[in-house]
């Protein structure tokens, strides 16, 4: 793959996702990976007895009367909060023209201000920021792709991760139905960037309702082609190797810079 058709892809962030278009809500609405179940209890000698008075609802059933502004501002203040933000991600990138996905998979470590590690397990990829300058691996090519931290705008579904970045400042944001989507469990906030941006058109964010950690970003750009990443086993505020945001790319690396 061209490594300027990998930054591309990545949004030079390593964070570019899908979203939802008019009519295609049903095929893209599939929530997070949720637990397996427990495993099924033996049927019982005895028919078992009436069931007792339903619970009151789960603290991650969402609130019905939060808008998409008080949504965001609960997202904000988790992710301000956070110094340091780890997981596993899945990514699912659906090429439009060719109707063509492809599935990645690796870690991903962000630390305050503008430092950001991402390791992709399928391809050996690399995507690393020390706060100062952005890096961009590509194995196959072996070629590396070099910015300015200056230069280099980030997107907005990436800012609040990495500090300094406000939802409600960036995107016009909507609530859309999260029954409709299939994630009842949470919300799901849609937005439209208030300034133009080739990275995408609309994001969508789907937002944990009992942590308010986003869970899932997805992204459409012009073309519409679709990028999709999954945040699994998440932690915060965890200690974090100065060496993880290093990246020396190997003898014979090409390096491209704009």
């Amino acid at each position: 793959m061209n490594i300027r058709r990998f930054v591309s892809l990545i949004g030079l962030v390593g964070l570019s996702c899908l979203v939802l278009q008019s009519g295609a809500q049903s095929a893209l609405a599939a929530p997070p990976p949720a637990a397996k179940p427990p495993a099924a209890t033996p049927p019982a000698a005895k028919p078992p007895a009436a069931p007792p008075p339903a619970a009151k609802a789960p603290a991650t059933t969402p609130n019905p009367a939060l808008t998409a502004g008080e949504i965001a501002d609960r997202v904000q203040i988790f992710y301000d909060k956070s110094k340091t933000f780890r997981a596993k991600f899945e990514q699912r990138y659906f090429v439009a023209a060719y109707r063509k996905t492809k599935n990645s998979n690796g870690t991903v470590v962000f630390e305050k201000p503008g430092k950001m590690s991402w390791r992709y397990e399928t391809n050996g990829n690399r995507v690393v920021s020390d706060g100062k300058l952005i890096k961009v691996y590509d194995k196959e090519t072996k070629q590396m792709y070099e910015q300015n931290i200056e230069k280099s705008a980030y997107p907005g579904a990436l800012s609040f991760l990495l500090g300094g970045g406000s939802l409600k400042k960036e995107f016009n944001l909507e609530r859309l139905d999260e029954k409709a989507l299939g994630y009842e469990g949470g919300y799901v906030l849609k937005g439209v960037p208030k300034a133009a941006t080739p990275a995408y058109q609309t994001i969508l964010l789907y937002v944990d309702g009992a942590t308010h950690q986003v869970r899932r970003v997805l992204m459409i750009d012009a073309q519409q082609n679709r990028n999709r990443f999954d945040f699994v086993e998440p932690t915060v505020n965890q200690p974090v190797d100065k060496k993880e945001f290093e990246f020396v790319a190997p003898p014979g690396t090409q390096v491209v810079k704009p």
